[in-house]
């Protein structure tokens, strides 16, 4: 769950996608594509009064790259995904610190943003940054057996990606060697003004079984944190920071939880990083 770093501090989230999906290439909507389970195929759903469609693997890709067919790394996707597939990167809006706070269109929890109400679920990435994430993490799964392995490895240094690389040399926050900030690879999509960090660590940050969020304690640990590593360069108002759920991981046996920083000094970034380059620039 999203924690400003203030008493009175809001936390800065992003909004789920909203409005009519079009296509770069043609003058009516794009329309949604239901799975047809029995033959592992999609089929349109004609509930959508359009003249013309595309279907969500072709969204957002050149012409002169489309596929025959749709890619295996976009099949079997959530609901979720293909709706954010089906929308041109042009009808995308970025959520900014500010626009992030306002939004009013959950009728289940009234006036509240996604992060106040726990709804992580609900933040979604730019939807070519989408398409790229699903196809690189399918590449890493073939290459490395697990995105696990290859954060671990490739992104962390903390060794090959065995359970024995992760045993941290003390407790919470208690060795700086247990802990890595790196720049979130596949960020939300945010205003680039906002910087999405990545705090991994060696050491648990325990669950309430029951609950499925934070203990008191681990929340206390993680504050305390974030307020002595990053308050001496960002003002409190301009940091915010949540953990997924675990059902929401992407990464499940690397611990880890996300700090957003409102346009902070890149130096400090830097600094804090070690010069990191979030894969999403590098592929």
């Amino acid at each position: 769950m999203p924690h400003g770093t203030g008493a009175s501090t809001p936390a800065a989230t992003i909004t789920s996608l909203e409005g009519k999906l079009m296509d770069t290439d043609i003058t009516g909507p794009v329309q949604f594509l239901d799975k047809d389970n029995h033959n592992h195929k999609y089929k349109y759903n004609y509930n959508y009064n359009t003249a013309k469609t595309l279907p969500f693997w072709l969204v957002n890709v050149h012409r002169s790259q489309w596929p025959a067919e749709c890619p295996s790394y976009l099949r079997d996707q959530p609901d979720k995904n293909i709706r954010c597939l089906s929308t041109p990167d042009k009808e995308y809006r970025r959520q900014d610190w500010e626009l992030s706070l306002v939004r009013a269109d959950y009728a289940d929890q009234g006036a509240f943003p996604p992060a106040e109400t726990n709804r992580i679920d609900r933040f979604q990435r730019v939807p070519s940054d989408l398409r790229k994430y699903l196809e690189y993490t399918a590449q890493i799964k073939v290459e490395y057996g697990s995105v696990m392995r290859f954060v671990v490895k490739e992104r962390l240094g903390w060794g090959d990606g065995n359970t024995q690389d992760l045993q941290p040399k003390g407790g919470p926050f208690e060795f700086e060697e247990d802990i890595r900030i790196l720049y979130n690879d596949w960020p939300y999509g945010i205003d680039k003004d906002i910087i999405h960090l990545v705090v991994w660590t060696k050491f648990e940050l325990a669950d309430d079984p029951v609950t499925g969020e934070l203990t008191s304690h681990a929340r206390a640990a993680i504050e305390q944190y974030v307020r002595t590593r990053f308050y001496s360069r960002v003002a409190a108002k301009q940091v915010v920071w949540f953990k997924n759920w675990k059902s929401l991981k992407s990464v499940h046996a690397v611990e880890h939880f996300h700090v957003m920083l409102h346009r902070p000094d890149m130096a400090f970034v830097r600094e804090i990083t070690r010069g990191d380059v979030p894969l999403i620039e590098r592929v």
